[in-house]
């Protein structure tokens, strides 16, 4: 089944919680957020189907994490103010690159998928 803005709204509007920053972002940002969402799970998990739902979970979440605020913090800001009006500090151990976004909802939905159980576990290297 192909992608779409449209199906993502759907499902995004059906099955997920905090939708505010996809629902408020423009129909061309969408369309980067799910084909950047398609991109990156295709690339992750090569090997696996990855169903339609996994892509849009992912891309709400993507909406969050590049909404008008987060994307300071994904420039490197580490706070900034408006005076009178609000104050932002973004804490050190918050998430970094688009893989980190990738929530447990989509895991669960390739890992359903294609019959295996996904986990965030990654191998890193470790000099002694």
């Amino acid at each position: 089944m192909a992608i779409t803005v449209a199906d993502a709204n759907t499902y995004i509007n059906a099955n997920c919680i905090d939708i505010e920053d996809w629902a408020e972002a423009e129909d061309a940002k969408k369309q980067r957020i799910v084909t950047r969402a398609s991109f990156v799970l295709t690339n992750k998990y090569p090997k696996y189907t990855i169903p339609d739902a996994a892509v849009y979970e992912f891309a709400n979440a993507l909406a969050t994490a590049f909404n008008d605020t987060n994307r300071l913090q994904q420039h490197g800001i580490a706070s900034f103010g408006v005076t009178g009006v609000a104050n932002f500090t973004f804490k050190d151990w918050a998430k970094n690159g688009e893989e980190a976004w990738i929530p447990d909802s989509a895991l669960d939905l390739i890992g359903a998928e294609n019959g295996v159980k996904i986990g965030r576990k990654t191998s890193k290297w470790v000099t002694l």
